[in-house]
């Protein structure tokens, strides 16, 4: 786990601390992920306990096991969860973030061509994602 990171949406109605987190990020290009970001949605992870949010957030339940929280002055993204899992913030509302390594890519082969991700990095397709999840359901 990484130290303190200071965040907020466009507009600054909302602020996130994480004073722990992974420093890597992940993308991922299935559908869901795409419409709500026009392109992959980018991620780090942050544990329950290390987050402090200030400000009025709005979620969406997006699946029966998940949300995503956006500000509702802005529409800034600020993250996807799974029940009980932790945060996963969009490193984009972080200046601090800026110098984290992507390792992690998931439904790979569904990315835009506009938006192939190059180097040295996993790579999950559909088939072995969904595998691993039981509860995702297809179309995504």
């Amino acid at each position: 786990m990484a130290g303190v990171l200071k965040g907020h949406c466009l507009c600054g109605a909302v602020t996130i601390t994480a004073t722990a987190h992974e420093h890597s990020a992940s993308a991922c290009h299935c559908s869901m992920c795409r419409r709500w970001t026009g392109g992959p949605q980018w991620g780090f992870d942050a544990p329950d306990e290390a987050v402090t949010v200030i400000g009025e957030v709005r979620t969406y339940r997006s699946t029966s096991f998940s949300e995503r929280a956006f500000c509702p002055v802005c529409g800034s993204h600020l993250w996807l969860r799974d029940d009980g899992g932790p945060y996963e913030f969009v490193p984009g509302i972080f200046e601090g973030a800026r110098d984290m390594p992507l390792v992690r890519e998931v439904y790979a082969d569904r990315a835009f061509a506009c938006a192939q991700l190059s180097g040295d990095h996993e790579r999950v397709t559909k088939a072995e994602y969904e595998a691993g999840k039981p509860h995702v359901e297809g179309g995504a």
